[in-house]
């Protein structure tokens, strides 16, 4: 039986274990309970790592309605808009006024066709749905007088004054010629149109107009989050931000949910496909205003060499690999031709690792107790977090012993190891970060460092090269290989927090060098999630925290450290930019500086780091 075959039968008929090096202690310092895809069901842990399983009816996450379907399907593109260098300085307050001046007017040049785009649907719509079409352009041609704040603040028509340009060309054509029927996969608009085409085209319309709305949207709510007391644009944003917007933008989505009630599974994909270039036309626009002072996105753009490392497991991975390999050990152990026997080795096997398991996560949890019983800290006590850890790297190194001692990963393959790490799944985006990071070779100096505490870096680097990086330097211990079986043995390279912050360190030495006048021109990105990887964190010039893990961020706390969303962070030193660029100084040098910065998804430190 092929492994795949093998290890998804086992699946729901052996619970796993609840071994993990991301433990997360509660709140409220009670018992330990793992992340809710840790879970030890029979299935969940090893099935979200393979990937070829269809979810359970109960597993499947629903969401209501095309219009909110189509926003968490395409969200992340919309974080590639609010990271651009526009929607930044505007956020942060520093955008220069001919800037505004000309995005105002490339608006207004775009906006415009939205009108007659209401209009035509309100044509092909039934009857129903009439009324709620003319509402909404009735709404569409209020906001176009917008723009005469800025007729009046300035004094002249900036419309008048400017043409648009090709980006506000592409955008317009693009929502022209779906109305005009001009959409791949539907046949052009003619004569003859059926009354239910017209329908579909209808929704086709209201499709595209609600991805551009809905963005417009959150970008309007997500900068009114950071505007400064006096903010200079802070009557455009607040017009974005406004619950009479979010209630046109709701209006919006609820016509498109009403013309979509008749489509066919292929119809919806029409819309999703509309809705999605929608979003990235907008980006386009958006990157095509001509910003005028130095923009701190992305971040490759500003300086000559990024070093990004990494953590792995549930950074990277939806499971910890330490698992996956204990678990791939259990069901891939030579079995006797004794049924008997056989059921007596596979008991074995599995009462020792749940020794082992239970070991480690309550003592995991005693060393997270005993380290936040220190002194409270009011600002970084980086010193102090160090020496502390020292006890939590105590604590690995002996739970790896454990593990060696009790030969449970004895008799692994090296082939079966290769074609898990194929199987495993990626957190959504990570894979295509280190892609860009090998497709931008050329234009971005970029060198990625993966450190782990994993068991097997092999394991590591087969997962990666399912999307064709083969490059990726990968700092983990490995397993000791008699041929191509396991002996049970670990290599050990990198087991706690302090063996990753040196290993941290040694990296940015060897690539800098002493004395070396390149050194100011580099800036090291961390990305982690979890209580062992604080140290580099802390030590990056950019720490940014992935996942919800609460006992990184009580830890954190407990020795200084202040969490900021991302986002927030990028317009706080858009804000400090021009300070900085008179000083001579390099804008992202914070290492030790106490802050970490906390992302949703790997979409937003794609957007951060490179742009879209």
């Amino acid at each position: 039986m092929r492994l795949e075959t093998r290890i998804q039968s086992l699946l729901f008929r052996f619970p796993f274990c609840s071994y993990c090096r991301r433990s997360s202690a509660t709140a409220s310092g009670s018992s330990t309970r793992l992340r809710s895809r840790m879970a030890s069901s029979s299935r969940s842990k090893l099935a979200a790592a393979v990937g070829n399983i269809p979810k359970l009816p109960w597993e499947v996450d629903l969401v209501d309605g095309i219009a909110n379907t189509c926003w968490v399907k395409f969200s992340k593109e919309a974080t590639f808009a609010l990271y651009t260098p526009f929607i930044v300085s505007l956020a942060s307050g520093n955008l220069k006024v001919e800037t505004f001046r000309q995005c105002v007017s490339q608006d207004v040049h775009f906006l415009k066709p939205f009108s007659q785009a209401f209009e035509l649907a309100e044509r092909y719509a039934d009857d129903d749905d009439k009324h709620w079409i003319n509402k909404l352009r009735k709404i569409t041609i209020k906001k176009l007088n917008l723009h005469d704040y800025c007729v009046q603040e300035w004094g002249s028509d900036v419309v008048k004054d400017t043409t648009p340009n090709p980006a506000t060309s592409k955008c317009k054509n693009f929502l022209l010629d779906t109305v005009l029927g001009r959409i791949d996969g539907i046949k052009p608009l003619a004569r003859g149109f059926t009354p239910y085409e017209k329908t579909k085209l209808a929704a086709y319309i209201i499709g595209l107009i609600t991805s551009c709305i809905r963005l417009n949207a959150y970008i309007g709510k997500e900068v009114r989050g950071v505007l400064c007391e006096h903010h200079p644009y802070k009557k455009w944003i607040e017009n974005y931000s406004s619950d009479t917007f979010q209630d046109f933008c709701l209006q919006t989505e609820e016509c498109l949910e009403n013309l979509s009630v008749a489509l066919t599974g292929e119809e919806i994909g029409i819309v999703e496909r509309l809705y999605c270039q929608g979003i990235k036309h907008e980006t386009e626009f958006l990157l095509a205003q001509p910003v005028i002072e130095k923009a701190v996105v992305p971040l490759s753009g500003e300086h000559n060499r990024v070093m990004i490392f990494s953590d792995f497991d549930l950074t990277c991975t939806f499971v910890d690999s330490c698992a996956i390999l204990a678990e791939l050990a259990i069901v891939t152990a030579p079995k006797s031709n004794q049924r008997r026997t056989a059921r007596m080795i596979l008991s074995d096997l599995r009462k020792k690792w749940k020794v082992i398991s239970k070991k480690y996560t309550d003592g995991y949890e005693q060393c997270i107790e005993k380290l936040l019983s220190t002194e409270y800290a009011e600002k970084l006590n980086y010193e102090g977090l160090r020496k502390a850890l020292e006890q939590l790297s105590d604590f690995e190194k002996e739970a790896n012993l454990r593990v060696i001692k009790s030969g449970v990963l004895k008799g692994l393959k090296l082939e079966n190891i290769r074609r898990a790490g194929e199987l495993l799944k990626l957190q959504d985006g990570c894979m295509d970060f280190f892609k860009t990071i090998k497709k931008k070779k050329k234009n971005v100096n970029a060198d990625v460092h993966v450190i782990s505490y994993c068991w097997c870096g092999y394991l590591i680097r087969s997962a990666f090269l399912t999307g064709g990086l083969d490059d990726l330097k990968v700092h983990a211990n490995d397993l000791e290989f008699d041929k191509s079986l396991s002996t049970g043995g670990i290599v050990k390279k990198v087991q706690s927090p302090i063996d990753k912050v040196e290993a941290f360190d040694k990296i940015l030495l060897e690539s800098s060098g002493k004395g070396n006048d390149d050194k100011k021109k580099v800036v090291s990105v961390y990305i982690g999630d979890a209580v062992g990887d604080l140290l580099c964190l802390l030590k990056a010039d950019v720490g940014i925290v992935v996942g919800s893990s609460p006992s990184l961020r009580r830890v954190g706390k407990h020795f200084g450290v202040r969490f900021i969303p991302l986002f927030s962070g990028v317009v706080e030193k858009q804000r400090e930019c021009v300070k900085e660029m008179e000083a001579g100084e390099d804008t992202w040098k914070g290492g030790l500086s106490g802050i970490l910065y906390t992302a949703s998804s790997w979409a937003e430190i794609h957007a951060f780091v490179f742009g879209s």
